[in-house]
């Protein structure tokens, strides 16, 4: 029986992550928080602003940890916990909440998930843009 190894999300990584999303966030003028989370939920690299708002970095690793547990970008479970979505009912029995608002992604190499980055502080479409930034520095 053969496995497959796969590279394991680093430091260095989170911290590309880190600066990508908060220089995407600089250039647009706002100011955010970003977490990077590894595949078991381990705080890699943080990151808040003086400037941001206190929230913001519990908002951006609630959002790092809704991605990773549930594995898809936050932004596509808005809907599902609606009244009458998918997860309206979903149990919060996990360790963390979790957090249903876009800046949320999942990290993923050679197709596994190997972490995690939120990202709070902006509009939802901003916050799901700068993270998207981020992974795009990574890939």
């Amino acid at each position: 029986m053969s496995t497959t190894t796969v590279a394991p999300l680093t430091i260095e990584d989170a911290e590309l992550l880190v600066a990508t999303a908060r220089r995407a966030a600089e250039d647009a003028g706002v100011t955010v928080s970003v977490t990077v989370l590894d595949a078991g939920g381990h705080l890699l690299a943080f990151r808040r602003d003086d400037r941001a708002v206190l929230i913001s970095g519990e908002t951006s690793t609630r959002k790092a940890y809704t991605a990773l547990q549930l594995n898809t970008a936050t932004a596509d479970l808005v809907e599902a916990v609606q009244p009458g979505g998918l997860f309206h009912t979903l149990p919060t029995a996990l360790d963390r909440p979790l957090l249903f608002i876009a800046g949320g992604l999942p990290v993923h190499r050679d197709g596994r998930l190997i972490g995690a980055i939120g990202v709070g502080g902006g509009a939802p479409d901003q916050d799901h843009g700068f993270a998207t930034a981020a992974l795009q520095a990574l890939a």
